[in-house]
């Protein structure tokens, strides 16, 4: 962005709640199904169908709210937001205006959530963005726009819809990055949604504006829509903002308006008019009685996790991992748990079965794309392969072969795998012949490694392992060498 600007950025997050059925209906919630199928009067918005309460999103918002330090008024009520769109055609969306469930709060960004290639350069590490508000709505239907044609799709309207506004406090395009990626883990750990941005469980709208540093008034701001990943946010992002200061370069202005992103072309592009709040026409549901939140706070609290942030500080201290491998793990509800139960289960440093997890779980997760419950390894099975590599049964390379078959064929144990490989201990006498032929055979490098140079103890291995075959243990063989040169 131009030197001489300030960007200022609000997010405004739809997330859909978990449950069972949907927000104002007992039709079933679902992704995928054929369209059309998961309706009622209610959620069709037909004449004289009326709203019933879904407790359970209610009280998962409640829970989203603690989990983000969000403070929970007495009385919350419902509000008809008034406007006509296909998605929504009983002219009116069920949301709630000035009391709605959670307000306050704030969501801490991970220094490791931001973008890989912007780690290095964090210009606030732990900065946190403030939140205005979440209140709970319900969800439109879904239009997809054809070459000639459009087509709705119902089977998501009504779905439990959860609107996290944050305060106008982030700066860059990274920043959106992290705080999108912190907040999806957070909603995921809690399980008050699975957050999948590709399934629209969680989708974003962006308020950006742009002003020169010497203005305290804030620039006009410019709405993006059709956002569908958190890379995506931040490539709109970087085009609008570079937009919005070459209009203001040209001597142009903005005027308050929706936009949307074009990922494919990679620009942004003009959709209508923005209305401002007013322009809803708000007023309270007449359908609906406020609700009363204190002892539903007070029910939900004992549901609260360790969060991610939490999770990471206390692998590092209580298994003595860097902050790279803790934060690795505690991104994933999933992977942590994994990792916790191979800990408990293997002989090994904890550090072991953290290298294990992060470089080879989960590239087969990766490759395979699933998750770690999915995941046919189970930490049992992991922790017994590391054992192996401890008690010098097999090398890591060994124990590699040994995962890729156990991932293949998971309901035999490593240690069955690796006897059918051939991987046992070399006979001991074997293996001291072998070592004795590579000391005899290079007395060069025998003498540089007395010589202080024991680096080469390092080749000398190599040497046994290539004359083994590579079924002597590798680390039982570097110990016997040193035994034997540097007594």
């Amino acid at each position: 962005m131009h030197e001489n600007y300030i960007a200022t950025i609000g997010l405004e997050v739809h997330c859909q709640i978990n449950t069972q059925s949907k927000m104002f209906c007992s039709c079933r919630t679902s992704f995928g199904e054929e369209p059309n199928t998961n309706v009622c009067p209610t959620c069709l918005g037909l004449p004289g169908a009326l709203p019933v309460l879904n407790k359970a999103a209610i009280e998962q918002t409640v829970l989203a709210g603690l989990l983000l330090g969000c403070r929970t008024p007495e009385i919350s009520k419902w509000d008809r937001k008034n406007y006509f769109y296909p998605d929504m055609p009983k002219n009116y969306q069920i949301s709630q205006f000035d009391l709605p469930l959670c307000l306050g709060g704030s969501v801490p960004l991970s220094d490791y959530n931001y973008p890989k290639d912007y780690q290095k350069h964090i210009a606030n590490p732990g900065k946190s963005i403030g939140l205005t508000r979440i209140h709970l709505e319900e969800d439109v239907a879904k239009s997809t726009h054809l070459a000639n044609s459009s087509v709705i799709d119902f089977n998501r309207a009504g779905t439990p819809l959860m609107e996290i506004v944050s305060e106008p406090e982030i700066e860059t395009p990274e920043e959106a990055f992290a705080y999108l990626k912190t907040l999806q883990q957070i909603l995921i750990y809690g399980g008050i949604s699975d957050a999948d941005m590709e399934k629209g469980q969680l989708r974003c709208d962006v308020n950006v504006s742009v002003r020169r540093k010497d203005e305290t008034e804030l620039g006009t701001k410019i709405e993006l829509k059709n956002m569908n990943s958190i890379s995506a946010v931040r490539r709109a992002l970087h085009h609008e903002i570079e937009r919005q200061v070459e209009v203001l370069e040209d001597g142009g202005s903005h005027q308050q308006a929706t936009w949307r992103w074009n990922d494919d072309a990679g620009v942004t592009e003009f959709m209508r008019g923005k209305e401002d709040a007013h322009d809803y026409r708000y007023f309270p549901d007449p359908d609906l009685l406020p609700v009363r939140s204190g002892d539903m706070v007070e029910r939900m609290r004992p549901h609260v996790p360790e969060l991610p942030a939490e999770k990471s500080t206390r692998f590092e201290r209580d298994y003595e991992i860097t902050s790279y491998d803790a934060n690795v793990l505690a991104s994933d509800r999933g992977l942590a748990d994994y990792f916790e139960t191979a800990v408990r289960t293997s002989e090994a440093r904890p550090k072991k079965t953290a290298n294990w997890v992060i470089n080879t779980l989960l590239r087969h997760l990766n490759d395979n794309n699933i998750t770690a419950s999915s995941s046919p390894v189970s930490p049992e099975q992991l922790a017994a392969t590391v054992d192996l590599i401890e008690s010098g049964t097999i090398s890591n390379n060994q124990a590699r072969e040994v995962f890729d078959a156990l991932w293949n064929n998971p309901s035999r144990s490593p240690a069955e795998i690796a006897s059918e490989m051939g991987f046992e201990p070399a006979d001991t006498g074997e293996m001291d012949a072998l070592i004795d032929e590579a000391i005899s055979a290079n007395p060069d490098k025998v003498a540089e490694i007395q010589g202080g140079n024991e680096k080469l103890v390092n080749w000398l291995t190599g040497q046994v392992m290539k004359s083994s075959k590579g079924k002597a243990n590798p680390k039982q063989v570097t110990d016997s060498i040193r035994a034997k040169l540097l007594p």
